[in-house]
């Protein structure tokens, strides 16, 4: 196992090893402490703001950005202190308006996008190794480093997250005794012109960041939330490329964690990206998860063992999905995204996704006019009726068939009677009385 990983870490070295490579330490052995309890006073590491327990940010300065190359690897090592379980952490760039001296994590003027999510191992502070690197390929944020009019209108910040509490630890640790300090982090970025051709993205639209997603805070029927996210483009936009980040969370039995769910993101009614979480072994990273846990437990699971069920390996970084758009037209847009089985047993649990989109237009920054919207739309499979729930009221449903022949339209009603229709699958045209305007597809039995 050790040479594993020893060979990974060697490739990476070797892929940056040159004299062209650009090292920028952004954070360095940043301590973290109990993320429920009230910010610590502690010392900060000269030039790091800390915007709570759980968070470091960093302003970059022109020679560091100006000295990005063309592919850029990111790098996260967190280590062991005084928390012994599973956590979540993110990566965040987080544009702040030119010369504000400082922010608060919930600024409002605050632009974000997620840059990497990484789940930290089950790590006791006494045993090696220590540390987790986690590394992302980043290239693309070479374009919103070297963009000229974004950096006159906002200053470049780099956040490091890790969410931890001792208290396990105070007693299952020794040492952490009366400890609040859970782990420490570093952010640093490599970069290199060899091989690589320099990203062109000239535009940046933040659209979700970090936003969490379930069934009983904002709908209360299980398996059918759907969040759907309007934005305008202000100009057209080409080569559209989306990133998206997604975890799905809940230890609870039942919990979303430990159940494999298909996931589906739309952009204007068109399909555009379909997965499932997981399906990879973690044994690679058991090597990290020193202390001992119901996850990894005491002896090698085979590759069928884990994909039955993990969603996430602690230790592993989580991977950036996305897909592409050749076109966008200027104007509104919506993006949906949904997970038709989840359940978020016994109310508990979410789902973080993070979103957001590049390309080349003739505005740097798309940020106008995005709001959220969450549409419960059940039963489906329903044997009669489908009721539409929104915060939003309904202004219309048009039902069409599978070849697209209108069968009904409804307005100001948010029931639809399928009770006369045959089996089979229908969609609804819903029109909210906001604009919002999206299609869904219903199964009548």
């Amino acid at each position: 196992m050790y040479k594993k990983l020893f060979f990974v870490s060697l490739l990476f070295a070797s892929f940056f090893k040159s004299q062209t490579t650009t090292v920028t330490n952004v954070i360095s052995q940043a301590v973290f402490y109990d993320g429920y309890a009230a910010t610590v006073s502690a010392p900060v590491p000269n030039g790091l703001i800390r915007l709570n327990n759980a968070r470091y940010t960093r302003k970059l300065t022109d020679a560091e950005m100006d000295s990005f190359k063309a592919k850029i690897a990111m790098r996260v090592t967190i280590g062991a202190l005084c928390d012994n379980y599973d956590r979540l952490g993110e990566v965040f760039l987080a544009l702040v308006p030119k010369n504000q001296a400082t922010y608060t994590i919930n600024d409002a003027n605050v632009k974000r996008i997620e840059a990497g999510r990484y789940i930290t191992p089950f790590m006791n502070m006494n045993r090696s190794p220590m540390e987790v690197p986690y590394t992302y390929d980043v290239s693309n944020l070479y374009s919103i480093f070297h963009d000229a009019t974004l950096r006159s209108t906002y200053d470049i910040y780099m956040e490091l997250d890790v969410f931890g509490v001792p208290y396990a630890a105070n007693n299952e640790v020794p040492g952490c005794s009366g400890r609040n300090d859970v782990f420490t982090g570093t952010l640093t970025f490599f970069s290199t012109d060899t091989g690589a051709t320099a990203t062109d993205y000239n535009t940046i639209a933040p659209i979700l960041s970090y936003n969490r997603l379930n069934n009983y805070n904002s709908t209360d029927t299980a398996g059918e939330t759907v969040r759907i996210v309007n934005f305008n483009l202000p100009d057209p936009v080409t080569n559209a490329r989306f990133f998206v980040i997604s975890t799905p969370h809940g230890a609870n039995s039942g919990g979303e964690e430990y159940i494999r769910r298909q996931n589906y993101t739309y952009v204007d009614d068109v399909q555009v990206l379909t997965y499932t979480p997981g399906g990879i072994s973690c044994e690679p990273y058991r090597v990290y998860n020193t202390q001992g846990n119901g996850i990894y437990g005491a002896t090698p699971k085979t590759l069928a063992e884990w994909t039955s069920w993990n969603n996430w390996c602690p230790g592993n970084a989580v991977p950036i999905r996305g897909f592409s758009l050749a076109n966008m037209t200027a104007g509104n847009h919506t993006l949906k995204h949904t997970i038709p089985t989840a359940v978020f047993n016994q109310q508990q649990g979410d789902v973080y996704l993070s979103v957001y989109m590049q390309g080349k237009s003739n505005a740097t920054l798309n940020v106008k006019d995005i709001k959220t919207i969450d549409v419960s739309i059940y039963p489906n499979p329903t044997p009669d009726f489908v009721t539409i729930k929104s915060e939003t009221a309904v202004a219309s449903v048009t039902v069409f068939s599978m070849d697209g022949k209108k069968l009904s339209e409804t307005y100001r009603e948010n029931k639809v009677d399928l009770s006369g229709y045959s089996t089979g699958v229908y969609f609804l045209n819903i029109v909210l009385k906001d604009g919002t305007a999206f299609k869904h597809k219903i199964i009548k039995k």
